[in-house]
């Protein structure tokens, strides 16, 4: 690729990426597209003094933050003033309409609970991303705005210029986040804005580019576009790249803004963010500068918020769910109240913490309340409507599906038994994972089918699949099932820390299952609490949890290892490589596969990690190896390519 070429497929990344995030209109397939940016990459490796800002590779967040610098807003972020009704509405208009002497139309659009942000742009490059703050000054998070894919990183405009508009994230979105933080015992997020806020604030820019913020402008804080109308200003942010809002409607009078509102409010629930309320402004830009704004808003423009989505019910039962992780999760049945058109019965309690938290009881009378319109959930305990009847919420002591002991971890019970049915999806995909046992293709949604059909239930069940197992089963052809089953077969004497990594212990990782197997070979699931206190990075928690786990499965895991036949090699002594007892990266494409390299450095004494640091030694690049190569030149770090790397290994 030549210079020109890179110019081009640059452009032609940014125009597939605006069509698949902004215009919700895909031209281009996932497959086109990684080709073309892998392309892109090897390029910038080469030409790193050549790098385009606007290259979708400025968007890959892998470099930790020390913190978040403040900065002032260009032109201050005001707040608005709410109304809550029609006759509030009509107070609000008379009184716009007497200052400004003049009759004017109104654009309503969505008020967007989320966080808002200001983004800057100088000589059509995004300079700073700016949080609302105080309104005069916040915290510049441009290494994450980088990561949100509706923020453009340049755009058709050289004048210094402010867009302002609300970061969000999809209900669908936040749902899953808060499903993996109860999972990982941290508190959920109470609603979307909060989800959105601390995503913009996250340290490790990555984070934020996992969650899949969505950037949607609402106006100009400094700087002008050619415009005299609001809603000819936003057509013209549209265009130089900003994501279209649909729901812009502009009226008349009061009973058109009432209709919109009503309309929009209906519609609620059907949109893909939360919404808590509707944003009425004066349409014409000169008006607005003639009425000018109050000590804390602009009296232009008004927020006319959506009722409060509160209901009053009894807490009738408290049942423990058991999540494909092993988690127990308490859900409360309540008295069936009907909240904004939908009928509830059940509520989230998240955890045994929050029971505590709420002093809650069953036969409490409880305020609910939709958390971004998807999840209801106990606000507020009315305890002064008690009439000691209410009966204390007990702590599971075994699970409800499979009767075994429970794992309790300060908020976070678990069931550790491989074989509770309400676990074990999770349990055979783990199993059957790259960094396991590695059975290449068979995945979840095989494993799932498989399940469903009452063809494998437990790990061992796998071991005993044939070419009849999948007679009459939608998708599977002989040589498709001739290759699952010789990878099975494959499986069968990996090394003794697959094994144990395979099982899915709680806080066991790959790096624990190593140590494990390597300091009591296959005696690992017999020893005590203190055996594993004594491993070098283990603590209470993790000795704990891998002693009860070996309590529970011990009849399982010695069943299991007669079926799998683990094997322990020594390994070569690692004797005065230079990789011993140092840090490897291992990024980009070799001819070999990366577990095998990695196998190697590990046989010769290195320690590999996924990420590069400072305390990285070496970083091993092959084809398209992106950022963190770039990362470990900045560093310095000795950095071994393609061949060359592998040389290093070939006597291992």
């Amino acid at each position: 690729m030549n210079d020109q070429e890179y110019i081009e497929s640059v452009e032609i990344l940014n125009r597939w990426a605006h069509a698949y995030y902004v215009l919700d209109a895909p031209v281009a397939t996932d497959e086109e597209y990684d080709i073309l940016y892998r392309e892109v990459q090897k390029y910038e490796d080469a030409n790193t003094e050549k790098i385009l800002h606007s290259s979708p590779t400025r968007r890959v967040g892998d470099v930790l933050l020390g913190g978040f610098e403040k900065a002032k807003h260009i032109e201050r972020m005001w707040s608005l003033e709410d109304i809550f009704s029609y006759e509030e509405l009509c107070v609000w208009i008379a009184k716009v309409k007497k200052l400004a002497g003049c009759e004017m139309e109104f654009i309503c659009e969505p008020k967007y609970d989320g966080a808002s942000l200001s983004l800057v742009y100088e000589n059509g490059v995004l300079t700073r991303a700016v949080t609302r703050g105080n309104g005069i000054e916040g915290e510049n998070v441009i290494s994450n705005a980088h990561t949100i894919r509706t923020i453009p990183l340049v755009i058709d405009h050289k004048d210094t210029i402010e867009i302002r508009g609300e970061t969000v994230i999809y209900k669908s979105e936040f749902e899953a986040i808060n499903k993996e933080r109860i999972e990982n015992g941290e508190a959920p997020f109470a609603n979307p804005r909060n989800s959105a806020s601390g995503s913009l604030r996250q340290l490790d820019p990555a984070v934020c580019a996992k969650r899949k913020l969505i950037f949607l402008p609402w106006g100009i804080g400094a700087g002008i576009l050619s415009a005299t109308s609001a809603l000819e200003e936003m057509r013209a942010v549209e265009k130089i790249g900003f994501k279209k809002n649909a729901l812009r409607t502009l009226c008349r009078n009061a009973d058109e803004i009432e209709e919109t509102y009503r309309s929009l409010m209906k519609k609620r629930a059907s949109i893909e963010m939360q919404l808590d309320g509707m944003v009425i402004k004066i349409n014409d830009l000169n008006v607005r500068d003639k009425l000018g704004w109050t000590i804390k808003a602009p009296r232009w423009a008004s927020a006319y918020k959506f009722p409060a989505v509160e209901k009053k019910t009894k807490l009738i039962s408290v049942d423990w769910q058991v999540g494909r992780t092993g988690t127990l999760t308490p859900v409360g049945g309540v008295e069936p109240v009907n909240i904004d058109g939908a009928e509830i019965s059940k509520v989230t309690l998240y955890n045994f913490d929050e029971i505590l938290r709420l002093d809650l009881k069953i036969g409490d009378h409880v305020t609910l309340i939709r958390s971004g319109d998807v999840i209801p959930k106990v606000v507020q305990v009315l305890t002064a409507m008690r009439d000691r009847t209410e009966k204390n919420i007990e702590k599971p002591d075994c699970c409800p599906s499979c009767g075994s002991n429970l794992l309790v971890e300060g908020a976070l019970i678990k069931c550790r038994n491989m074989e509770c049915k309400d676990r074990v999806i999770s349990v055979l995909t783990h199993f059957t994972s790259k960094r396991a046992l590695n059975i290449e293709g068979l995945g979840e949604k095989i494993i799932t089918q498989l399940y469903e059909n009452g063809i494998i239930s437990r790990v061992e069940d796998i071991f005993a699949l044939s070419a009849d197992s999948f007679r009459n089963l939608e998708g599977f052809k002989d040589k498709k099932n001739a290759n699952l089953l010789n990878a099975i077969e494959s499986a069968k004497h990996c090394e003794l820390w697959r094994f144990i990594n395979a099982l899915g212990i709680e806080h066991i990782g790959e790096s624990a299952s190593k140590t494990v197997a390597d300091t009591f070979k296959f005696e690992w699931y017999a020893k005590e609490i203190a055996d594993y206190v004594q491993l070098e990075g283990f603590g209470t928690e993790m000795s704990a949890s891998l002693y009860e786990f070996a309590q529970v499965n011990k009849d399982r895991i010695e069943y299991l290892t007669k079926i799998v036949a683990p094997v322990y090699n020594e390994g070569k002594t690692a004797g005065n490589s230079i990789f011993n007892a140092k840090t490897v990266v291992i990024t980009g494409s070799f001819s070999i596969g990366r577990e095998e390299i990695r196998a190697k450095l590990e046989a010769l004494g290195a320690k590999t990690s996924e990420s590069v640091s400072k305390k990285t030694d070496f970083v091993f690049a092959g084809e398209n190896a992106g950022s963190k190569l770039e990362k470990a030149k900045a560093l310095g770090i000795k950095i071994f390519y393609n061949d060359e790397a592998l040389k290093e290994l070939r006597n291992v």
